[in-house]
């Protein structure tokens, strides 16, 4: 529920802090090429001894998590841990002057995305926490749409390099994935201890509706923050097919989803929620929300 919230906030809690430890844990392969006395091009031109020492470092680190932590810790620490991974690894191709780097940018950003949904939710609402959190698992259709703008960066870098290399363009691209991640994080703060990825059916006593910060800019921050977001990666990796698809199916998503959402809103805050409705703007263009008849 992205416009309820209640006053109270949890402490890192043992999960959160398995996790950052995890994640960080794995993004400590970005250290290898110091460690190598290699260039940062570790990934870009491995070579044997550089393919020797990343599976050693996925060896080494998922033994000391299966040492570390009981099954149930673990199972968060592993996703944390790949998520690290992958970051650590976005690090290393944005550092080297291949023609991947731009798509280390774009695998920094996802992995921090997916990661710090984790850890935010760990913080604002412990008692909703699960591996859900990271939304490794969203849905069918958004792992169908992360796999085809991976398949259309790699026939275009194959087929048409120089489409690859628009510096200015991925930079825009980056710009809107820091806003857009950013400003989802900072609704989900504002929201506190009530923020759910699942839009819910019952109100709560501490439910209170959150027009302040944020929610004072757009009725649905994390929704537009989520929709900027998700364009942003595909103009960062200069996908112009997918820039085209992720807008129309984004938009569609949370058209419904926002009509879904205010139906329930009206439903526990009534004509509050209609006066703050008439007020602020959803955010996303041309979604107006549900329509209320007099």
């Amino acid at each position: 529920m992205a416009a309820a919230a209640g006053p109270r906030r949890g402490r890192l809690g043992r999960e959160a802090r398995a996790s950052l430890a995890a994640f960080l844990l794995g993004a400590s392969v970005a250290a290898l090429p110091v460690a190598l006395g290699s260039p940062s091009a570790l990934l870009a031109a491995p070579g044997l001894r550089g393919r020797l020492a990343l599976a050693l470092h996925v060896a080494g680190v998922n033994a000391a998590l299966l040492l570390l932590y009981p099954r149930p810790l673990y199972k968060i620490a592993v996703r944390a841990c790949f998520l690290g991974f992958a970051f650590g690894c976005g690090l290393l191709l944005s550092a080297g002057r291949s023609a991947w780097r731009h798509f280390g940018w774009y695998m920094c950003s996802l992995s921090l995305f997916h990661y710090s949904e984790y850890l935010v939710t760990a913080i604002n609402n412990p008692r909703s926490l699960s591996l859900d959190s990271f939304l490794l698992n969203h849905s069918f259709e958004y792992n169908l749409a992360a796999l085809s703008s991976w398949v259309e960066f790699t026939l275009e870098k194959l087929l048409f390099p120089e489409l690859k290399q628009i510096t200015w363009l991925s930079t825009v691209g980056l710009l809107m994935v820091i806003f857009g991640d950013c400003l989802r994080k900072a609704a989900m703060l504002t929201a506190g201890s009530n923020f759910n990825h699942i839009v819910q059916n019952e109100k709560s006593d501490t439910h209170t509706l959150v027009t302040s910060g944020v929610y004072g800019w757009f009725r649905h921050p994390s929704y537009v923050g989520w929709f900027y977001w998700s364009i942003g990666t595909q103009v960062l990796l200069c996908n112009p097919i997918c820039v085209v698809g992720y807008a129309l199916a984004s938009w569609r998503f949370f058209r419904e989803r926002i009509e879904e959402e205010e139906i329930t809103l009206i439903h526990f805050f009534g004509e509050e929620y209609l006066e703050y409705k008439r007020k602020v703007p959803s955010g996303l263009p041309f979604i107006k929300g549900v329509k209320v008849e007099l």
